[in-house]
């Protein structure tokens, strides 16, 4: 899912750079949406992990 939401960045960046603003919104918000579920899934995988192995 990181990869997912790096590629989204990547795109966000280059389709800011030739100026197309609502692609690069579009692809930006797509890449932040990702990150933030992907670093709830980490934090959520640490915990249960951790719960799992401390019996």
């Amino acid at each position: 899912m990181l990869r997912w939401a790096a590629i989204f960045f990547i795109i966000a960046i280059v389709a800011a750079i030739f100026g197309f603003g609502g692609i690069a919104e579009g692809a930006a918000t797509i890449a932040q949406v990702l990150f933030f579920v992907f670093i709830v899934l980490f934090v959520l995988v640490l915990a249960f992990g951790a719960s799992i192995f401390k019996k």
